[in-house]
């Protein structure tokens, strides 16, 4: 399925309008508006065009009683060199509710244009050939960042770093189905394993292995999870309330006062993060706390870090160890020694935590999501297999399966509930 067969469910024909700018009220206001009638609509209310992407200053009138609706500022953009790939205009206004209210009830007015759906401008700049698929999860991340680091990580995207990527796999991959396909035509050469591009494919699969060891993009979007763990009273809830500068757990003396997970978001050094109190771990007095104390292993077993705060003997494999409560029992060499009451060792924790934070999160390279990995996975396994099979027509068969998968990846071919679920992220007017 091509972009442009992707569109169903939105009518492409329509000419779609909508506030791209953020609510109001605000200093200026960008009305958007896509599609055949573009033009017409900007003449309606400003006269007649603008040279093509020069702004100028015009007043708008509504069509039916000439009433002054605002002097603004106005670009006729014609297509396809535009966002959407449609002709395109755009109307700078004053940022106040009454005046956006007005323009936007006059367009409505305007036949052949509809308000936009949520995310229908970026939509049709796919179904256009604008960006690929993977352009356009990046402007949703973008949209959606938070932190400077997953700004960083969707910027890659929206510029087309995954699909730069993707297109150089694929002609590759093309390469390789051209000699494949050759040696088919020539069938005396079918069952002469020794003329298949083996190496080729062997070096592709290679290259797709290398971004599949990446850290997941998941991490950088929700969060890296970093569970604070050991016995009852080793100072875990006074350590995250300090970490994460507010109260986030109760603490007291009493073991076993924390019973459930609790989170709290933190960053660090621009990079998110989770932090999760735990049950303290020992046999468990009643059934409240035995039921803690599992999740707290769970909690454990999914982490991506755990500060481990109890003997080192016991702590989980590659755990960050911790000595708390410095200050009443003394300083040790096989741990970062840390006082939350005197603030000792808390500035070398989290220099140790965010070293190992960045281990975990794609900071400088390309991040892929769980949909790339779900389809890379495959494509490279059909590789391998290709690179294991003597028969050129089996060989054929999965680099086809391959090129298909790389398809995918870049909205060649998909389906649509998935670009329904994408196109949902993104807000009115975007």
């Amino acid at each position: 399925m091509s972009p442009s067969d992707s569109h169903a469910g939105v009518a492409a024909h329509d000419t779609i309008f909508a506030l791209s700018s953020g609510q109001p009220p605000a200093g200026i206001a960008i009305v958007r508006i896509s599609g055949p009638e573009a033009g017409i609509a900007l003449e309606t209310l400003a006269g007649p065009l603008p040279p093509p992407r020069t702004a100028r200053v015009a007043n708008l009138r509504d069509p039916e009683d000439q009433d002054l609706l605002d002097r603004a500022l106005i670009l006729w953009l014609p297509g396809p060199r535009t966002v959407s790939g449609e002709d395109m205009a755009e109307l700078h206004l004053h940022g106040g509710r009454a005046v956006i209210a007005a323009v936007l009830a006059c367009l409505e007015r305007i036949d052949g244009l509809r308000p936009a759906e949520a995310g229908e401008f970026t939509r049709r700049a796919f179904a256009n050939g604008r960006i690929d698929l993977a352009e356009a999860e990046g402007l949703a991340d973008l949209l959606a960042a938070e932190t400077e680091g997953q700004r960083r990580q969707a910027m890659r995207l929206a510029e087309g770093g995954l699909g730069r990527l993707i297109d150089m796999w694929r002609q590759r991959a093309l390469g390789i189905a051209a000699q494949v396909e050759a040696m088919i035509d020539h069938e005396d050469e079918v069952d002469s394993p020794d003329r298949l591009p083996i190496a080729d494919m062997r070096t592709l699969a290679a290259d797709i292995d290398a971004i599949l060891a990446s850290p997941p993009a998941e991490r950088l979007r929700d969060g890296v999870r970093i569970v604070v763990a050991g016995p009852p009273n080793a100072g875990k809830s006074t350590l995250i309330n300090v970490l994460a500068a507010r109260e986030v757990a109760l603490t007291s003396t009493i073991a076993g006062t924390t019973r459930d997970l609790l989170e709290a978001s933190v960053i660090l050094d621009g990079l998110p993060c989770i932090l999760i109190d735990s049950a303290g771990l020992r046999e468990g007095a009643d059934p409240i706390e035995r039921a803690g104390i599992a999740r707290a292993h769970d909690a454990i077993a999914g982490a991506d870090l755990c500060l481990w705060l109890g003997e080192p003997a016991y702590a989980p494999e590659g755990a960050l160890l911790v000595h708390a409560q410095c200050d009443l029992r003394g300083s040790t060499d096989d741990a970062i020694n840390v006082s939350a009451i005197t603030g000792q060792g808390i500035t070398d924790l989290r220099r140790a935590m965010i070293e190992r934070v960045k281990q975990l999160v794609p900071v400088d390279m390309l991040a892929l999501n769980r949909r790339h990995r779900a389809l890379l996975v495959p494509a490279r396994d059909a590789l391998l297999a290709a690179a294991a099979h003597s028969d050129a027509l089996l060989v054929a068969e999965e680099i086809r399966f391959l090129l298909g998968s790389l398809d995918a990846l870049t909205g060649r071919a998909g389906t649509e509930d998935m670009l329904d679920a994408l196109f949902g992220r993104f807000c009115i007017g975007k």
